[in-house]
């Protein structure tokens, strides 16, 4: 099977090229609001769902596409991008000090209709942070297209995560041990010599 990644994540591309599988980008615009009666990782499954419905007209039998969505969760909050850098300064010192979950949610849908929604968790330990270190990071960064405000590969998470509970891979946007089992189960993986 093709597999198409529907996603402009340059994190996203780099997992699946280390992963060793070939993919074709395609995009639509599609708006990432949802219910707010959703909670946690029913809102990264939501709009991972949400995605791929967009491209159902677009696909053939033997392709298939991945989308994929990715949230931080503090307590019951969804922090998703920011707009702007007093939102992300606020994001980060709510963050700062405390654990929080990031769910990575993945939709695989078929051309021949078959489909299948899963997430993943981590449990991200943040240690203290001071007001310079977040402005640092902010205006350094720029991380107005990563949840929660920060990406575990940037310099803040090098030097703000205390320990992670869970794949590091998920809190960069893609749980890549799941999604390699997932496209196996669908047929849609390389045959390995």
């Amino acid at each position: 099977m093709k597999l198409i990644l529907a996603s402009n994540s340059p994190r996203r591309r780099q997992l699946l090229t280390d992963l060793g599988l070939a993919y074709e980008i395609r995009l639509l615009e599609v708006d990432e609001d949802f219910p707010d009666h959703l909670r946690r990782a029913e809102v990264a499954e939501y709009l991972a769902a949400h995605k791929a419905a967009a491209y159902v007209a677009t696909l053939v039998p033997d392709e298939v596409v991945l989308t994929a969505d990715t949230i931080v969760c503090l307590d019951d909050d969804v922090l998703n991008k920011p707009a702007n850098v007093a939102e992300a300064t606020d994001m980060l010192t709510r963050l700062q000090g405390r654990a929080h979950d990031v769910f990575t949610a993945v939709c695989l849908r078929c051309g021949d209709g078959r489909q299948v929604v899963f997430s993943d968790q981590t449990t991200v330990h943040f240690r203290s942070l001071s007001p310079t270190e977040i402005s640092h990071y902010i205006a350094t960064a720029q991380p107005f297209d990563k949840a929660g405000a920060y990406g575990a590969q940037d310099w803040i998470g090098m030097v703000g995560i205390d320990r992670l509970e869970g794949s590091y891979f998920t809190v960069m946007g893609l749980p890549t041990h799941r999604v390699w089992v997932e496209l196996e189960k669908l047929g849609a993986l390389p045959a390995r010599g």
